[in-house]
């Protein structure tokens, strides 16, 4: 028998009946938003090139005067035949011969040749096909010591740098990223013995940094390591 001096029982915590149709709609997001932001990007980028190539081509040439439908995308197989066709011809002695030509004219330009430079610069270092790249991923200390950041390293610096340096040993030039954006960053020249290597792979290293420390390499790996370790560890 309870007196009114006794407490309540706890009542159980039951569910609310929104609890597993709320879990249920945020993981349909997270499996529906990638996929429907690479689609838009796609679909949105498409629609951006064929704005840009079909108004080029003569009206009387486009498929739609034939069989009544504008077929998306057309700009992009366009402007990539284009493309491919431009870059034939280039490496031959004629296209390289003429694409000297233009230059020498363009070089004539002031304001022309300025931006003509730029333009080129940013291009071959974007899609130039080129054998060097960023050789380890690195640990540095930075802006201070106790303080250790990510970086790249992309080869020994050479020339004037190492004369003016005077430091006595070598250099290495490591690309310092920025997070969440790892194309803009900090170009770097440390003594080798303050650069520390890391055994994850250029890849691994550059998600770490994208997702601001979110994904580590190999993390769900060694999660199932120890855990498996744990389980086979004898209770105390």
């Amino acid at each position: 028998m309870n007196t009114p001096f006794d407490e309540d029982p706890p009542r159980s915590k039951r569910p609310s009946p929104f609890h597993g149709l709320r879990a249920s709609f945020f993981t349909g997001i997270v499996v529906i938003l990638p996929v429907g932001l690479t689609i838009w990007l796609l679909w949105t980028l498409i629609g951006w090139v064929d704005s840009v190539v079909l108004p080029l081509i003569p009206h009387r040439f486009r498929p739609e005067q034939y069989i009544g439908i504008n077929l998306h995308g057309l700009g992009v197989i366009i402007f990539l035949i284009f493309t491919i066709t431009v870059g034939w011809i280039a490496k031959g002695l004629i296209g390289a011969s003429l694409i000297r030509f233009a230059e020498s004219l363009v070089d004539r330009m002031p304001v022309v040749r300025s931006i003509y430079s730029g333009v080129k610069q940013i291009a071959e270092t974007v899609f130039a096909q080129s054998e060097r790249s960023f050789e380890k991923a690195c640990l540095i200390q930075y802006p201070r010591k106790g303080i250790w950041a990510i970086g790249f390293i992309s080869t020994e610096a050479r020339g004037e740098v190492v004369e003016k340096t005077e430091t006595g040993g070598d250099l290495l030039s490591v690309f310092l990223p920025t997070t969440p954006n790892p194309t803009s960053g900090f170009l770097l020249y440390l003594p080798r013995e303050d650069v520390i290597e890391l055994d994850m792979s250029i890849e691994d290293a550059a998600k770490l940094v994208i997702s601001a420390g979110l994904v580590y390499p190999g993390q769900g790996e060694g999660n199932g390591k120890r855990k498996a370790v744990e389980a086979r560890a004898p209770a105390d």
